[in-house]
């Protein structure tokens, strides 16, 4: 008689540190029990994880693979023959939501083929939940992940999204290494239009949340926001 193929669970983690028990639901630890192998971009950083959300697992049971940035993936051995063979399969991110500006799509991808069912569960973003809060367009939005370091190439590049706003009203989303956002950040104002809105989400769910759109005029004459090594998203409309 053939076994029943496994299930790829799509697990969330906490974007700011210490928050487990605040933004993740029960859901997540009891699914957690029901998985046997987990792809992860960092293997240490998942077991500590995964230990915080369900401490009654036998964590040395587990099996992970990495799917960092270096990692070559045995598709076959690794996923597919395992899943079909029954064994559920999870994929966890090192921040948030998996496959949302993370990897692993491409294993989401190969389960649709096989007809694995696909289970994502509910968890924080730091992307939709500055836009959230962001007072900006909602309903008409593209997220660029990184925008480029050369000097030429990123005024062009916010010139593009600049222009690409205006004209359909829609918000530009983008993020950046955390020690370069002040960086980022000062090349924003000296680079947009004055009154291009910009929204800066730091911090997310953490103690320290901020949230905050100005138009790039208003950001001028405040403060620099204190985002050096801070998690952050950024946001455009024109």
């Amino acid at each position: 008689m053939q076994k029943n193929k496994g299930v790829l669970y799509l697990i969330p983690n906490v974007i700011s540190d210490n928050t487990e028990l605040s933004v993740l639901n029960n859901q997540i630890k009891y699914y957690i029990s029901k998985i046997n192998i987990y792809f992860v971009e960092n293997i240490r950083n998942a077991r500590r994880y995964i230990r915080k959300v369900n401490r009654d697992i036998d964590i040395d049971k587990i099996i992970f693979i990495s799917i960092g940035k270096h990692s070559k993936l045995d598709i076959n051995n690794d996923f597919i023959l395992p899943i079909v063979s029954g064994d559920n399969v999870g994929i966890i991110s090192e921040s948030g939501l998996p496959c949302i500006a993370d990897p692993g799509f491409d294993i989401v991808r190969v389960a649709h083929d096989l007809e694995i069912k696909v289970v994502p569960m509910v968890g924080p973003s730091s992307i939709f939940m500055t836009l959230m809060a962001s007072g900006l367009n909602g309903q008409n939005f593209t997220f660029h992940g990184y925008l480029p370091i050369d000097k030429k190439e990123l005024k062009n590049k916010i010139k593009q999204l600049e222009y690409i706003s205006k004209k359909n009203i829609q918000s530009q989303i983008f993020i950046e290494t955390p020690y370069r956002n002040m960086k980022l950040f000062q090349d924003l104002i000296k680079m947009c239009d004055n009154e291009t809105y910009l929204c800066i989400g730091a911090e997310v769910t953490g103690k320290e949340e901020r949230i905050i759109t100005k138009k790039i005029k208003e950001w001028k004459l405040l403060p620099t926001p204190k985002i050096h090594k801070i998690p952050s998203v950024f946001i455009l409309l024109s």
